[in-house]
């Protein structure tokens, strides 16, 4: 996953995490004022209903003119009178007042409200389980008690406090033993809430859409603010680093005075000491090469010397024995063809000597690989002293190489078998296709190489010579040739039996270098 969506992914879990806990406190805030609200509504109700009771107790209850639905009460004495003109009234205790206000109440939506007590004189004021429960934490002395419960129509408010027994009172509850300042019972008080509680979910979900626009918006502004500031810099800055070095240049950076502009500045320093550092690199490993190509050559020119001065003193005494008789013209003409044959043949040796020592980039052409080889023997050819060669080679036909640095390969190979087989010995050099691969090898009888030395021939400086016998640099050179030219070179060495050279290189290679 990309840094740009790891942060926004996060911007956005910190976002809706803290809108939903705000969110939730919000309707947790709305939903307990609602309930205090409530909650002191009720008391408000319930004062209002006892000051109500209280102002009918102390007036020995209230008469209202009797009618259908307005009875008289079996559980009142005098519950029933009448007036001169025979117009009937029943009574009224604050018990039946309470429950007939309830009714009306109900009737309007508002509220309702009853008289209960674990000892009732009328069933119909028997408690419920919540009164019931409640009627016992008033024997505890806890003051009032309050619950939200699930009703028919909704949600409701159930609220009760103790009734407590005044002297009012005695006249109706004489007979159950009360005395003033008993608790008798409690005036339950009912009042729907499932409204507030609607409103309540209409206002979250008005919130909750809020705050999902909320998020979007914030979401794709925190996005543009960090594609502009950061993605799209940090965007240029890695493919800048993914085209360098491959491109040569560093490419477009970007800018600012902040933390990824500075990372940038950073990177373009690197990679300008970075380019730099490969240049003097570059041209120190040249110059390595180039000097461990002369001296290749001056143990070439060294060993081949006897080549040049040969022909040079057969020429020299042609010269001789023609100045001593200019009239022989037989003879004159019998050393100007030898004075040409060694000319021939020291131009052969300088060419050769030239060619090899020649510094050319990588260039490919099609040559005859096997005569390529030959070329090569031929060069060291003074070397070979004590050496049997044979040259098995089966190409037969040209291909395209690089002829400059597979001509360097041969000779580093074939002057490291010499050297490896200071006795002499036998050097077997074999060439042949492999699918798409000139495949050359190259095997001696020499002393061959240790197990723990394998890994390290083709390093640089690492050689088991002695001092003053080699620079370490042929074979790391070698190595360097094959691979820019595609190829691989392995081998396989037993001491005391001597090592084998396996050279692959593709028949049609891209051109990757310089050859040193």
């Amino acid at each position: 996953m990309r840094l740009r969506s790891k942060f926004i992914i996060l911007i956005g879990l910190v976002v809706v995490v803290s809108y939903g806990i705000t969110f939730y406190r919000t309707s947790s805030f709305q939903q307990q004022l609602v309930i205090n609200q409530t909650i002191r509504q009720a008391r408000m109700l319930h004062k209002q209903i006892l000051l109500t009771r209280k102002w009918v107790a102390e007036h020995n209850g209230v008469f209202v003119m009797k009618g259908a639905g307005v009875e008289s009460s079996p559980f009142l004495l005098n519950a029933e009178i009448s007036d001169k003109m025979g117009q009937h009234y029943v009574k009224r205790n604050p018990a039946m007042v309470t429950r007939e206000l309830s009714a009306y109440a109900q009737r309007e939506g508002v509220s309702s409200f009853r008289v209960t007590s674990l000892l009732p004189l009328n069933k119909v004021n028997a408690p419920d389980d919540f009164e019931r429960a409640s009627l016992h934490l008033f024997e505890k002395g806890v003051p009032e008690v309050s619950k939200i419960q699930s009703g028919v129509d909704g949600k409701i408010l159930r609220y009760i406090a103790p009734l407590v027994v005044e002297s009012s009172c005695l006249d109706c509850h004489h007979d159950q033993g009360y005395v003033v300042g008993d608790i008798r019972g409690g005036l339950s008080i009912t009042i729907p809430v499932d409204w507030a509680f609607a409103s309540i979910a209409r206002n979250n979900r008005l919130l909750l859409g809020i705050g999902i626009g909320t998020i979007l918006i914030v979401g794709i502004i925190i996005f543009l603010m960090f594609e502009f500031l950061v993605g799209r810099r940090l965007g240029m800055l890695s493919l800048a680093m993914e085209r360098y070095p491959e491109d040569g240049e560093v490419g477009e950076l970007p800018r600012g005075a902040d933390e990824v502009g500075q990372l940038a500045g950073k990177f373009g320093d690197l990679c300008a000491r970075l380019t730099s550092s490969q240049g003097q690199l570059d041209r120190a490993r040249e110059q390595v090469f180039q000097n461990e190509k002369l001296c290749a050559l001056g143990r070439l020119t060294a060993g081949i010397a006897h080549e040049i001065n040969n022909p040079l003193g057969g020429m020299q005494n042609c010269v001789k024995s023609m100045r001593e008789d200019p009239d022989d013209q037989e003879m004159a003409r019998r050393y100007l063809e030898l004075l040409d044959k060694g000319l021939v043949r020291i131009g052969c040796t300088v060419r050769q000597l030239l060619n090899f020592g020649r510094r050319e980039p990588l260039q490919l052409r099609r040559l005859d690989v096997d005569e390529l080889v030959r070329d090569c023997f031929a060069l060291i050819g003074h070397s070979l002293k004590g050496i049997e060669l044979c040259l098995n080679l089966n190409l037969n036909q040209p291909y395209l190489v690089d002829g400059e640095a597979l001509k360097q390969v041969v000779v580093n190979i074939g002057l490291n078998a010499v050297q490896a087989m200071p006795g002499g010995g036998g050097l077997t050099v074999h060439s042949a296709t492999d699918e798409s691969f000139i495949v050359l090898t190259f095997k001696d009888s020499g002393y061959g190489i240790e197990t723990d030395n394998l890994d390290k021939i083709f390093d640089p400086f690492f050689t088991t010579k002695g001092v003053g016998e080699g620079t370490g640099l042929g074979l790391s050179i070698t190595h360097s040739l094959v691979q820019r030219m595609q190829g691989l070179i392995t081998v396989d060495s037993e001491v005391g039996q001597g090592t084998t050279f396996r050279i692959k290189i593709p028949q049609e290679a891209e051109n990757k270098g310089a050859a040193c």
